[in-house]
Parts: structure tokens; C-alpha cells; sequence
């Protein structure tokens, strides 16, 4: 494991294990570690989670509407959206990725080439099936799960 390129991302069942993938998003990847590293993502919502497809989260206001104001030009690859994927949420503007991100509960092939694809859990992707799923259809949850903590690997003695 390389501890620079991974991520322990905690959350109310356990210990979600995440492998950065540079090699696809050399920018994605060094800014979400400048986030992390800041503690940015640690008490944030998962603010839109559709059973069947992701949970996403890194909205400050926990509304999707936010960020964290640097807006990230696209790294798309031919990686594919499947389970565990994790990719970054944006605008219609292919460059307007910021703070928000999703992690697939299952493939969709759609969001191919057209999202930038940061990493991938390698390790307790059960917890991430237990976030709490919102409406059908926008994905809006009441009462929403939220991250405990982001690390990099590299910075966390356990």
C-alpha cells in the first residue's frame, strides 16, 4: 500500500480503505489530499444518496450547492464507473469540479469519460452500503450520515 496515495475515510460502521489513482487525476487527487489534509471533508454530509447508483457528499452547506471555491479543470480517462469508484461531482461545465464527490454503489457506464475518476475503495465498501439512502429520485436524505473523518494514510499512526 502506498500510504501517500491512500485514504482512511471513517464513518459510522467502519473504515472505508480508498486508493488514489494519480494516474488518472494528477490534480483531482493532490487537491482533495490539500482538503483532507486541511480536515475540510470531516463532519460533511452525504447529501444525495440513490440506492443503486452513489452517496455523494463534500458540500460545506450539506445542500449540494457548495464548495470549497476552486474549481478543478476535467481529468476525464477511460476508467469505468463501477462499484467503488470514486468521482468527482460537478456542474454542467465539465471544468467546475470543486470539493464534492461520489463514491458507485453499482455500475453506470453513463457517467463514463465524463467525470474525473480520483480512486477507488479497495477495503470496507460494506460501510459505504450502509449510508443512510435518501428519496427516490433526487437522492435527498433527511437526517443524512456524515463523514467522521478523512486521512491520508501517510499522516495517521493506526
Amino acid at each position: 500500500m502506498d500510504a501517500e496515495n491512500t485514504l482512511y475515510l471513517d464513518l459510522k460502521d467502519g473504515r472505508v480503505v480508498i486508493e488514489l489513482r494519480p494516474d488518472l487525476a494528477p490534480n483531482h487527487v493532490a487537491r482533495i489530499k490539500e482538503l483532507v489534509r486541511e480536515k475540510y471533508y470531516d463532519g460533511l454530509k452525504f447529501h444525495r444518496v440513490i440506492d443503486g447508483f452513489m452517496a455523494q457528499t463534500g458540500c460545506p452547506t450539506g445542500t449540494g450547492t457548495g464548495g470549497s471555491g476552486t474549481k478543478l479543470k476535467a481529468e476525464f480517462s477511460k476508467e469505468k464507473h463501477v462499484r467503488g469508484t470514486c468521482s468527482m461531482a460537478r456542474a454542467a461545465s465539465p471544468d467546475s469540479a470543486d470539493s464534492q464527490f461520489f463514491i458507485m454503489f453499482d455500475e453506470s457506464s453513463h457517467l463514463d469519460g465524463k467525470y474525473s475518476i480520483w480512486g477507488k475503495v479497495i477495503e470496507g465498501m460494506e460501510h459505504v452500503d450502509a449510508i443512510k439512502r435518501g428519496a427516490s429520485g433526487s437522492g435527498s436524505v433527511s437526517s443524512p450520515d456524515s463523514i467522521i473523518s478523512l486521512r491520508v494514510a501517510a499522516d495517521c499512526k493506526d
